[in-house]
């Protein structure tokens, strides 16, 4: 069973890297390892990470106590980091983190969810009822990478 938590300190390493995995072994397969370098770089500085994360405030998904994933929501209902560990997709575990956010955003007023969603993204979002808003080009580390402004009306 897939538990959800809230995020702590000592989960920031954990997390950058499922995310880097993630972004290398799943999301390779719609951007060009040239992107994909550029979005999870090899060399990154962990007291930014730390920082980042610890202001993004995640909840984070467990699976036999493995972290398997994490997502956050932040108070005007923008979802800025969601991720599935690369060797737990299809597990249920982006279904238990985005019911999670669902459900605490509801119960928190949020009546619009949005996110910034990969082209790998993109399907498990509109499953979930987002529509996209608009598609756009991104600059990250001089690489263009496409994806989707998306959101929710609650």
């Amino acid at each position: 069973m897939i538990k959800i938590r809230n995020y702590e300190t000592k989960d920031a390493a954990i997390t950058w890297e499922l995310k880097f995995n993630t972004i290398r072994n799943i999301n390779v397969r719609d951007y060009t390892l040239a992107q994909t370098k550029a979005w999870a770089p090899d060399h990154f500085d962990m007291k930014l990470w730390q920082k980042r994360i610890n202001d993004m405030n995640p909840f984070i998904a467990e699976l036999n106590g493995k972290v398997v994933g994490f997502a956050d929501l932040q108070s005007d209902g923008y979802i800025d980091h969601f991720f599935c560990h690369s060797e737990y997709q299809g597990f249920g575990v982006g279904r238990a983190l985005m019911e999670h956010i669902l459900a605490i955003g509801i119960s928190n007023g949020v009546s619009r969810f949005y996110s910034q969603v990969s082209l790998t993204a993109r399907t498990f979002y509109e499953h979930f009822g987002f529509k996209v808003v608009n598609e756009q080009s991104i600059e990250v580390q001089d690489e263009k990478l496409t994806n989707f402004v998306m959101e929710k009306i609650i």
